[in-house]
């Protein structure tokens, strides 16, 4: 098996970044993953006391379809993000400081529009991550299962609506399902898959028109029998993965 795409995404619900390589350290996600989020002004989440809370209190695809039209990079030498969205102008701001973070948060607020709750606010918690599971980790996506699903459905589907790190080829399709409790060696790291990804309806959206245009959620259900498209694995020995290194089943 072969990595061939790496990716993090920076802020919660917005863009992804290709990456080259990652280095991946034990229990943890890839460098500057969900970092950064813009919580709804009634979401339960304290960054002085950090927790995992569901994804329909941030600014995401699953409850706010037309995030996926903001254009977002960050730069993590220098310490800037930069936004961009039809109707408003461009934003550059320090995401590690007060002011910048106030600034990226009254910017996604209008964007946002009605769909904002109170007074949304944006968050950088050294050693948090805003991830869709209790325990950090890392995505992997087998393109075979993708492809065989988009073969069942009659029509193709941008891989990044499933928003996973790795895809990688080489597997026959749903072979990764069987995967949970087993270890990998995933370029220099080892990792443990402990769970299959249940697909929300985060990927009903199409991410150049922020339109709800496939059921997807329901079509795996109805050709497969479950909802699942992905694998999630916690890092457990330190490593670098870069694309075209191996991906291997250990047990």
């Amino acid at each position: 098996m072969q990595v061939e795409h790496i990716y993090r995404f920076p802020v919660k619900g917005l863009t992804a970044e290709a990456l080259e390589s990652a280095p991946l350290t034990v229990g943890q996600t890839i460098p500057h993953d969900r970092r950064f989020a813009l919580a709804q002004g009634d979401a339960p989440f304290d960054p002085a006391n950090p927790r995992f809370v569901p994804k329909q209190n941030f600014a995401c695809m699953m409850a706010h379809p037309k995030v996926v039209l903001v254009r977002s990079v960050f730069d993590p030498v220098a310490n800037e993000l930069a936004l961009a969205a039809p109707g408003l102008e461009p934003l550059a701001a320090d995401p590690t400081t007060e002011a910048g973070r106030a600034a990226l948060g009254e910017w996604l607020t209008r964007f946002l529009g009605e769909e904002a709750r109170g007074t949304p606010r944006f968050h950088d918690v050294p050693g948090h991550a805003f991830t869709d599971q209790v325990k950090k980790g890392i995505s992997l996506i087998n393109i075979a299962s993708l492809r065989d699903f988009e073969a069942k459905i009659g029509r193709k589907l941008d891989l990044l609506r499933f928003r996973a790190n790795i895809y990688f080829s080489g597997l026959p399709a749903w072979a990764e399902m069987e995967w949970v409790g087993k270890t990998l060696q995933l370029g220099g790291a080892k990792l443990r898959v402990f769970k299959t990804t249940v697909r929300c309806p985060a990927t009903k959206v199409n991410l150049e028109t922020g339109e709800r245009d496939c059921e997807v959620p329901d079509l795996l259900f109805q050709h497969y029998g479950h909802k699942d498209l992905g694998v999630h694995a916690e890092v457990l020995e330190d490593g670098t993965v870069f694309l075209g290194d191996g991906l291997e089943v250990l047990d």
